[in-house]
């Protein structure tokens, strides 16, 4: 899979979020607003890759990953997100609610419509994850 695929999946799976979410099927939306976070930050990774270059395999396990903090270390961005971070309290705020998804989240039948309308929000909304990460991509 290459970055314009990862992009193309991110945004996909966005409006997919919400169209579940407005249909009232809170815990798929959840599972994908997250994945679709998942799917950006794997996009930043991609970015990094240069063709012909053998991949550093430290590297590449790091990017082996579902987990979102080692994501965007992975990404290289952990410094700038962790610095952003501090002169934007609303990215914080936002970070502190997509940071715990895990794609287990896919089995959760016990995500409530609150719980699925901030984790959408928290990805997409100005100052979201989101658009600070396809800033990046």
């Amino acid at each position: 899979m290459n970055r314009g695929e990862l992009r193309l999946l991110s945004s996909m799976r966005v409006k997919e979020a919400k169209v579940l979410l407005d249909a009232g099927h809170a815990p798929g939306a959840y599972y994908l607003v997250g994945y679709a976070v998942e799917c950006a930050l794997k996009a930043c990774i991609a970015r990094q890759v240069r063709w012909g270059d053998f991949p550093d395999k430290a590297a590449v396990n790091k990017a082996w990953t579902h987990n979102l903090a080692s994501l965007v270390e992975a990404a290289g961005l952990k410094r700038q997100f962790g610095n952003d971070q501090l002169t934007d309290p609303a990215l914080e705020i936002n970070w502190g609610v997509v940071k715990d998804w895990v794609p287990e989240s896919r089995y959760d039948t016990t995500i409530t419509p609150a719980k699925a309308r901030d984790m959408y929000g928290s990805c997409t909304r100005p100052h979201g994850v989101l658009p600070w990460v396809k800033k990046r991509w």
